[in-house]
């Protein structure tokens, strides 16, 4: 059965309200954004117009020849609720309100437009995402509200993003597209009078076009907190899901209330409840892209001891103090590997963990060490530092990485430090996705948040046998 929010992803006909020719206007580049990338019927709505860019322009919504699957409206505020009266009497099941104007303005008017807007979604049962939002980007349908033509959109792939801020929203998809991080579906929610953050995450939990899920909240509406657990609890069983929650502080609080009308309540409630859902949270922008690679690239890891493999010495201490300030373990070497080691490295190199080959090292040294490394059952993730000033390294090492890492479905991540010849091996493992770093402490943390979800997904499993 096709989920009830199955037709803001995937209409097959899409009417849009407030569709302009005029230069520098919503309408206009919301409807040149389906016109460019959507395959389904669209139809422009505007009185003052009888064509648009060569489609047929309709006086209103009740002039349509059809009842849209989707319906967006991006008209001035007062004008919003009599439009979207009229779509639920046609028969439209759901609507993107992207118009501003309503409770965030803090005005008793915008306050009373947004109850009137609720009373309709209720009375009618017409879905509302909005209003005050940006709305969908999905890569895979062709649907569009994304109202900024300079944003780069990213290519097609698998992470689902939900944001309660659009203009977050739209800089992390120029960000994304950039680093070339694929999406699947990004939606920005504003108000949320209707649809909200569990309703979206229900939803890209049961989507195969996602796999991984990233959320940047305000707040939870109230009375739904408990909801919210239930429903992460669910989706993490599945795909991870990565929470930014902004307004932790009381400044923050303020602040995002006068940005969506968002209250954004006390903090350590929040935390204690995405602990307990089993969604994993972090506290920056480095930290929140950081785990987004490492899940979309590595696979989940068995237990905590991680060993480095360098050819400098201080960055694998560096790393050491890293992640065992996080809570991973890096195990000194047992005499087994110490006796294997030392019968594959020169003398002067240190079998310790970390085990450094020093700055003699070629690429046939660092490929010995990982093919005895990637065999061990105590190895549960592997850090190549590769820094490749060195006059050894040549760089076939790189391809072996990735063989290894694809081969024995086992983390393996690595930590390159420097300008253009670290920035090119950066590039040529992340294509083969392995990924990669240039600070200890943000390899650290996304390792960590690897195995705390391999933690976390592993007790589901077991959970879910009978």
């Amino acid at each position: 059965m096709e989920h009830i929010l199955g037709k803001l992803f995937n209409p097959e006909s899409v009417a849009i309200v407030g569709a302009t020719p005029k230069e520098g206007k919503i309408g206009r580049a919301i409807l040149e954004n389906f016109i460019k990338r959507f395959h389904g019927r669209i139809y422009p709505v505007n009185p003052g117009y009888d064509e648009i860019f060569g489609l047929k322009c309709y006086k209103s919504v009740t002039d349509l020849p059809e009842t849209p699957d989707l319906l967006v409206v991006a008209i001035p505020a007062p004008s919003v609720p009599a439009v979207i009266r009229e779509a639920a009497i046609k028969g439209i099941r759901i609507a993107i309100v992207i118009s501003g104007g309503f409770r965030e303005t803090g005005t008793p008017e915008g306050e009373k437009l947004e109850k009137e807007l609720e009373e309709i979604s209720k009375t009618y049962g017409i879905r509302i995402l909005g209003p005050n939002c940006i709305g969908i980007y999905d890569n895979w349908s062709g649907v569009d509200t994304y109202f900024l033509p300079k944003m780069k959109r990213p290519p097609r792939g698998f992470v689902g993003f939900i944001s309660q801020s659009g203009a977050f929203s739209s800089a992390l998809m120029d960000w994304m597209a950039y680093h070339n991080i694929g999406v699947s579906r990004a939606i920005s929610y504003g108000n949320k009078i209707d649809i909200d953050d569990i309703d979206l995450l229900e939803y890209l939990g049961e989507d195969e076009k996602t796999k991984v899920i990233l959320m940047y909240i305000e707040d939870l509406k109230p009375g739904r907190g408990k909801l919210f657990i239930e429903v992460a609890k669910r989706v993490v069983q599945k795909k991870p899901v990565i929470i930014y929650k902004a307004g932790k502080t009381s400044r923050g609080s303020l602040a995002a209330a006068s940005h969506t009308a968002a209250m954004a309540g006390e903090y350590s409630i929040y935390k204690a409840a995405f602990k307990q859902a089993g969604i994993i949270e972090v506290d920056s922008f480095d930290e929140m892209m950081d785990v987004v690679r490492i899940f979309l690239h590595q696979p989940l890891m068995k237990g905590n001891r991680v060993y480095i493999v360098t050819d400098a010495g201080g960055v694998g201490v560096m790393l050491t103090d890293a992640l065992t300030s996080v809570g991973l373990e890096v195990p000194q070497t047992p005499s087994d590997l110490k006796y294997i080691l030392r019968k594959e490295l020169p003398p002067h190199c240190i079998i310790e963990n970390p085990i450094d080959l020093t700055g003699d090292a070629d690429d046939e040294r660092y490929m010995r060490v990982l093919d005895i490394l990637i065999e061990k059952p105590y190895v549960d993730a592997i850090v190549v530092v590769a820094l490749p000033q060195i006059p050894g390294i040549k760089g076939s090492f790189i391809d072996h990485i990735i063989k290894l890492k694809n081969e024995y479905k086992k983390p393996i991540v690595a930590l390159t430090i420097g300008s253009e010849v670290s920035l090119e091996v950066a590039e040529k493992l992340e294509k083969g996705e392995v990924t990669v770093f240039e600070s200890p402490e943000r390899l650290a943390k996304a390792l960590k948040a690897l195995y705390t979800y391999s933690i976390i997904k592993t007790r589901g499993d077991h959970h879910e046998k009978p």
